[in-house]
């Protein structure tokens, strides 16, 4: 387990010191020395660079939880942003690579979350807690992107989590359903989307941890 740890704290040192140079590119090179709150670190994507810089400072219970949401949320975050690439691209062609290799990143920290899990401790009695508490800290964190949202708005274009009120759903199949149902339950939706695919997500990786325990006893 420590082996792991460490791991997802080098993981997290190395994506924290890549966004400080993120927002100096973004703020001095791109955008002529003023701030722009649209690149605020505080997306789903953004979560699992704070993740990892608390696990090993973390009680046993909040460790747990955190490596579901890396093997869920964040594996599903690093996974979908390849379906619609264009909130990847920058006019400054190394922001475009960091933006790229910051996904991939989540890939790997998901799925060595989700691998850690199942060889240390993980069991089918303590998964279930384990998602919802993986479940309130998403909900969480989008209650305070949305609290961000409100505030920073006067400031400058922000959507955290694109979930602002002051903007139309902009995501791919979202923005479609938003048009049909209204923005606010738009959002709702994609919301619980989210959820929804981090728990099909977490029933993928119990189904591994069965089907190991199976192979386990077989002669």
């Amino acid at each position: 387990m420590k082996k792991y740890i460490r791991f997802f704290f080098i993981c997290g040192m190395i994506m924290f010191l890549s966004e400080l140079w993120k927002q100096y590119c973004i703020t001095f090179i791109i955008n002529e020395h003023r701030y722009n709150w649209w690149y605020f670190p505080f997306q789903l994507c953004s979560i699992p660079m704070y993740l990892c810089l608390m696990l090993p400072f973390a009680p046993e219970n909040v460790r747990k939880v955190c490596l579901t949401f890396l093997k869920t949320f964040g594996l599903m975050g690093g996974i979908f942003t390849f379906f619609d690439t264009s909130g990847l691209h920058y006019p400054y062609a190394p922001l475009t690579a960091h933006s790229y290799l910051w996904h991939v990143l989540l890939i790997i920290i998901g799925v060595a979350a989700g691998i850690c899990q199942n060889n240390y401790g993980c069991s089918k009695k303590s998964t279930a807690w384990e998602f919802s508490g993986s479940v309130c800290c998403y909900l969480g964190c989008c209650a305070l992107a949305t609290a961000f949202n409100i505030a920073f708005h006067p400031y400058g274009n922000i959507n955290m989590f694109y979930i602002s009120p002051y903007y139309t759903m902009g995501q791919k199949v979202f923005r479609d359903v938003a048009g049909l149902t209204g923005n606010t339950a738009g959002i709702m939706i994609y919301v619980a989307a989210n959820v929804a695919g981090a728990y099909v997500i977490s029933r993928i990786w119990k189904c591994r941890l069965i089907c190991g325990a199976k192979s386990a006893f077989t002669p």
